[in-house]
């Protein structure tokens, strides 16, 4: 028998926000980092705007899972383990 996926979307439309601004921003340094290579700029330069971009995306993504598992655990105890396996999983993707 087939384990059925349980599937989350996030609710929390301050969180939404948050979360879509930091990609945004994210989004933003990554072409900074393509400009900066284009122009030719030192490493170090290039390194740490890539550090910038890698911290913003995992900051987002925890955010993301943590709100996620917040609201399925706190508003929704029906499936909670199964959604805390799930979203642990999601946590060990990004380590």
């Amino acid at each position: 028998m087939a384990t059925k996926k349980i599937a989350h979307v996030l609710s929390d439309e301050q969180q939404v926000a948050a979360i879509a601004m930091r990609i945004k921003r994210a989004q933003g340094q990554l072409g900074a980092v393509a400009r900066m290579l284009e122009e030719g700029r030192n490493c170090e330069e290039i390194v740490t705007q890539m550090s910038a971009v890698s911290k913003a995306v995992n900051t987002a993504a925890f955010t993301l899972i943590s709100a996620s598992l917040k609201e399925c655990i706190v508003e929704d105890k029906s499936n909670s383990d199964a959604v805390t396996a799930q979203l642990q999983k999601l946590f060990l993707s990004l380590a």
